[in-house]
Order: structure tokens, then C-alpha cells, then sequence
């Protein structure tokens, strides 16, 4: 069943967080997953508008989706994410079709 992890970003460097964003792709693509969503135009439809930068990322299982996120290869994307944004990451089953 695919999973997904859901991103809400607050950037506060830009150019230090374009350094993360160089790495990550590959990184992604290791564990079998592939973006969906990565920023663009959002437009807040009920609720609290939503200021961050807002990224889906799609996976085989969540399984997968963690072992992406506690990887070395992502640990390391991590310290370059550091001091230049903050993040809330949070992994969901899809539906089985």
C-alpha cells in the first residue's frame, strides 16, 4: 500500500535551504519514492492559512518512508537543512486500491 510524508516547511534561509533541496531528490529516489507536491502556489481553503512550504512525497509503504527518513544518506540532507529552516514530517498510509 503506498504512504506518503507530508511536509510543512518554515524556510528562514532561502540559499541555504536550496543547498538541501539539491540533495534530497536523489536521496528520495533511493527509497522508491518520488515527489507529488514540492512548494508551489497554496491556497488556504478552511481553517488557519498555511504560510509553509508545503511538500507530498509519495512511497511504496510506510515502511519505506521511515527507512528514508532514518537513513545516513537523509541524516546528512538534515544538517544542511539546519539553521535554515523547520520542519514538521509526517508519514500516512495511502489506500490500498
Amino acid at each position: 500500500m503506498p504512504a506518503y510524508i507530508v511536509v510543512r516547511v518554515d524556510v528562514t534561509d532561502q540559499e541555504q535551504f536550496a543547498e538541501y533541496m539539491k540533495v534530497t531528490p536523489g536521496i528520495i529516489q533511493q527509497f522508491g519514492g518520488k515527489f507529488l507536491v514540492r512548494g508551489g502556489e497554496r491556497v488556504t481553503l478552511e481553517g488557519e492559512e498555511e504560510t509553509r512550504r508545503m511538500v507530498i512525497i509519495e512511497f511504496p509503504s510506510v515502511d519505506a518512508a521511515q527507512a528514508f527518513y532514518h537513513s545516513d544518506e537523509y541524516a546528512a540532507a538534515i544538517e544542511l537543512r539546519a539553521g535554515a529552516a523547520t520542519a514538521q514530517f509526517v508519514a500516512v498510509d495511502g489506500i490500498a486500491e
